[in-house]
């Protein structure tokens, strides 16, 4: 007889429940397509699945092009040991304003929102209705569905444009997004310790402590990437906790790890930082090629290491000794 309960293995986790953005990210991963899917209610209890082996990923929300980074996912990951991004989706961003049949929005004194769809629709908001109250939601599926419990005070919520297809709301506003350009972007996160192979298109993602506060810390970690040509395209302080002061940075580099200007950057800095977290290498959602200057080729880098082997072993380097 077939076991019916689908193997922890082939799950996949995310925030739910149908409809978010979550959701749609995780839609555009290939290897999740017909495996059983979970919805969770926050960034901890996917992580939580994917650590337990309950889920083999969880797809979850780490940078916004308009608020910047979601500091419970990197919280999250700077501190919940063994996982790895294998990878990364990004997703448009946009919202509409709905409520129940029949409301108006002339009758909307009280919206219901996620924070963060609040912060990217405020301006729509402030503007068509001055006089609103907000009352925060888990995310932006349960913003409206919170219309529909007898208990909430919400006239209308802000949710993703799916929403139509899950719940019976009308819409009273379509595109009311500050920004039609916003874009956020989600990572698949996994226990898995295989780190897909170099495309030319890649990201490497880090969580860095500095040794000491003091002046110039900061800058001794960037040279370790600048020396070597290697671009950030991101980089964000959270602190650390334990005192005022101590921040960890989380960065993401332009390259692979299998990248010769990767590696090496990679190693000064873990001879220059107490903490370094590896957290992945895999290929950037806009598949578009890293580029660098041709003195950071990895043949440089492999040349350098020869002709530094030749004179530890005495063997010729095609230099003069003198």
């Amino acid at each position: 007889m077939t076991d019916a309960v689908p193997r922890p293995s082939e799950t996949y986790s995310y925030l739910g429940p149908a409809g978010t953005f979550t959701e749609a990210a995780l839609k555009q991963v290939p290897e999740a397509a017909g495996k059983p899917w979970r919805s969770v209610n926050n960034v901890g209890e996917a992580l939580a699945d994917v650590t337990s082996g309950r889920s083999v990923a969880a797809m979850i929300a780490i940078e916004n092009s308009i608020e910047g980074g979601v500091s419970a996912a990197q919280d999250a990951l700077a501190t919940v040991p063994g996982l790895r991004i294998i990878g990364e989706v990004l997703v448009p961003v946009n919202f509409v304003l709905v409520a129940r049949p029949g409301t108006t929005l002339a009758d909307v004194r009280v919206v219901n929102a996620h924070p963060v769809a609040y912060a990217q629709s405020r301006g729509w908001l402030e503007r068509n209705l001055p006089d609103h109250g907000h009352i925060p939601a888990a995310s932006n599926v349960q913003a409206a569905t919170s219309l529909f419990d007898p208990d909430s005070n919400a006239d209308a919520a802000v949710a993703p444009p799916g929403i139509v297809d899950q719940l019976d709301v009308g819409v009273l506003a379509m595109d009311i997004g500050d920004n039609p350009n916003a874009v956020t972007r989600f990572v698949l996160v996994s226990r898995s310790r295989r780190i897909p192979p170099p495309t030319g298109a890649d990201k490497t993602s880090l969580i860095v402590e500095l040794p000491d506060d003091e002046p110039g810390s900061l800058l001794a970690m960037l040279e370790q990437f600048s020396t070597r040509g290697v671009n950030m395209s991101l980089l964000e302080s959270r602190p650390i906790g334990d005192a005022l002061g101590r921040y960890r940075f989380v960065i993401d580099l332009d390259g692979h790890v299998e990248d010769e200007r990767v590696a090496d950057a990679l190693l000064g800095l873990r001879r220059f930082s107490p903490r370094v977290i590896f957290l992945g290498s895999y290929p950037s959602a806009d598949r578009r090629e890293v580029e660098y200057h041709s003195k950071y080729d990895d043949e440089i880098f492999i040349e350098a290491r020869d002709w530094l082997r030749g004179i530890l072993t005495g063997e010729p380097t095609g230099e003069h000794d003198g």
